[in-house]
């Protein structure tokens, strides 16, 4: 074998090399990193392990073909000034989207809306300044706190929804509040069935979410 053989030999394997590792992109081949912060219905309050929502939402992708790591970031009877308390100390393991599920326990504790409404404002402008997508998840109010209670809380979500550019699922509980079959003794909170039909329905939305953090990380 010649010399020059030789050298356009070991080229030619060096551009082939080249050209596999411009295929190879790190931060597409790790799994995507979804913070959940919420309140018991994220935490997974009364449920068995391995049936609360975020595992069974990062179950659900996988069986979609999406590696995905959610870190369950959810506190039982947290509020909207909890969560916010604590955005900075969730967002150290740097995710690359989040779901924001907060409010309830605003509602039900009757804080005046304002005060929620501001601080998932500055929740959502932390995340977008962090360039950080979101699916926002709403909440109704419960009926019993008054008309005008209950039509300034139900109307933050579409208000934040309008001003930020998030994935927006108005309701939380859609398809399992007040069905005793898909909540557990207390009305409130979904057993393992009711929150595979969350799952089953916010499904879309979080592949879109992925899908907004996939381009990101390109």
């Amino acid at each position: 074998m010649t010399g020059r053989f030789k050298f356009f030999l070991n080229m030619g394997l060096a551009l082939s090399l080249l050209a596999l590792l411009s295929f190879y992109n790190p931060a597409a081949a790790r799994p995507v990193k979804i913070l959940a912060m919420g309140t018991s219905l994220t935490q997974g309050y009364g449920l068995p392990p391995g049936t609360e929502f975020t595992t069974q939402l990062q179950a659900a992708l996988k069986g979609e073909g999406i590696d995905a790591d959610i870190v369950n970031a959810g506190v039982s009877g947290d509020t909207s000034s909890g969560g916010l308390s604590r955005l900075a100390w969730s967002l150290a393991d740097h995710p690359d989207a989040a779901i924001i599920e907060l409010g309830s326990n605003d509602m039900l504790r009757g804080v005046p809306p304002s005060v929620t409404e501001k601080n998932l404002r500055t929740i959502l402008s932390t995340l977008q300044k962090d360039n950080i997508p979101v699916l926002l998840t709403g909440m109704h109010a419960q009926r019993n706190l008054g008309a005008d209670y209950v039509k300034e809380f139900d109307g933050i979500y579409p208000r934040l929804a309008k001003d930020y550019p998030v994935i927006f699922y108005p309701f939380i509980l859609d398809g399992v509040a007040l069905n005793p079959k898909l909540n557990q003794a207390d009305g409130m909170h979904p057993n393992p069935a009711g929150v595979k039909v969350i799952v089953a329905r916010i499904l879309p939305d979080v592949k879109k979410l992925v899908a907004q953090a996939a381009k990101n990380k390109r």
